[in-house]
């Protein structure tokens, strides 16, 4: 269990495809998140402002308010301000990342999602050490 304080770690996801968002929610509840999830820009922002969650796994490309807006938004508004933002997107240009940055997340993870990768980004970005690497094989001709 990721845990700050005394209390699990609140993450909010916002996605637009149904099997994103339920595979995010389902493997980051396995390792001990509590997990809130939006439909769309407009709802997340909603959430975000309303639960203040610690952490928000943003998905750059929805119909309406995009990714981009929302970031936007969070950044702009106070008690939103501090938040990690994490952004996923099947977008992997250089462009795309560097405007996600410019909007202020705090890192960006590319679709399909490495979930080992994607845990140890989230424990950097709530003040945690990254998980360590695995073990290295043991060399055979030791």
């Amino acid at each position: 269990m990721i845990v700050l304080g005394a209390t699990p770690a609140r993450l909010l996801v916002i996605e637009d495809s149904e099997d994103n968002r339920d595979i995010i929610v389902r493997r980051l509840t396995r390792r001990g998140f509590i997990m809130t999830s939006a439909v769309d820009g407009s709802d997340g922002l909603r959430l975000a402002k309303d639960s203040l969650p610690d952490l928000i796994l943003l998905d750059l490309q929805m119909p309406g308010m995009d990714g981009y807006e929302v970031l936007r938004q969070l950044k702009a508004f106070e008690p939103t301000r501090a938040i990690p933002v994490i952004v996923l997107t099947a977008h992997v240009l250089e462009d795309h990342e560097r405007r996600a940055r410019e909007a202020g997340c705090s890192d960006f993870e590319p679709k399909p999602v490495n979930f080992p990768r994607l845990v140890g980004k989230i424990l950097v970005c709530l003040g945690h050490p990254p998980p360590a690497a695995p073990p290295a094989a043991a060399d055979a001709s030791a």
